[in-house]
């Protein structure tokens, strides 16, 4: 089963699986539509399947927000940001395994989609992942900082957020962006395989266990993701 063909996302569930492949021919950007097709999706996924893979298209995963939006005054900004923080807590929440196929770069909000999934699978190659607010001149939001405190090795943390370094798929590894590399033909069948065997465990174990792990961080996010995101301006600290 998939989605409409001139959507972003294309879905198609089987055995079990909910693969979830982004690719809009360019940057892999996450706008308010993508936002909207990854959460149709995942209502999909709790409904049809047992887990759900993210892959992007070969060569580049996500270089994160819409910078058309981003660049289109405060208010649009902070819109995007809390809508894409909202999807991005709910897939760190997902009650349902979730496997990244990373198929080339992450950056920015497209690294925060790596932390947030639960295994992360990336494509050997000269691809870059990290958080590359601060290289840029902007400032990391609370709510990535408090993802990145939680997924991102604590050798690493400094490094990965307040210096902006950018990673290679080993180097990613190392600093807990990705759990495996492997060749790039073989990422996505890799990643389905994984979720095919996670989604295979009791669902109300991994949900439970999930919960228990990460609620603690979802909590210190919710209460203070309103307030951070409305101190982003396009003047001062900016967003992922």
């Amino acid at each position: 089963m998939t989605n409409g063909t001139d959507a972003a996302l294309q879905v198609t569930i089987d055995d079990g699986v909910a693969l979830l492949h982004l690719d809009d021919g360019k940057a892999n950007a996450i706008s308010h539509a993508v936002i909207g097709q990854f959460h149709e999706a995942l209502d999909r996924s709790l409904a049809d399947a047992e887990a759900v893979v993210i892959a992007g298209r070969p060569g580049r995963f996500s270089a994160g927000f819409d910078l058309s939006v981003m660049s289109a005054g405060d208010q649009p900004m902070q819109e995007l940001v809390l809508a894409g923080a909202e999807l991005l807590l709910r897939i760190y929440g997902h009650p349902q395994p979730t496997v990244a196929a990373c198929t080339g770069h992450a950056l920015a909000g497209g690294a925060i989609l790596l932390m947030v999934s639960d295994t992360r699978i990336g494509a050997d190659g000269e691809f870059k992942i990290g958080l590359n607010e601060v290289g840029i001149g902007m400032a990391l939001p609370a709510f990535a900082i408090e993802l990145a405190r939680d997924r991102i090795s604590s050798a690493h943390l400094t490094a990965a957020t307040a210096q902006g370094r950018i990673y290679d798929p080993a180097g990613a590894v190392e600093a807990g962006y990705l759990d495996q590399v492997a060749a790039a033909d073989d990422v996505v069948d890799l990643a389905v395989a994984e979720a095919r065997r996670l989604g295979s465990m009791r669902r109300g174990a991994i949900a439970g266990t999930k919960k228990r792990l990460r609620s603690a961080t979802l909590q210190r996010i919710r209460a203070t993701l309103d307030e951070d995101v409305a101190g982003l301006t396009l003047a001062g600290a900016g967003p992922a």
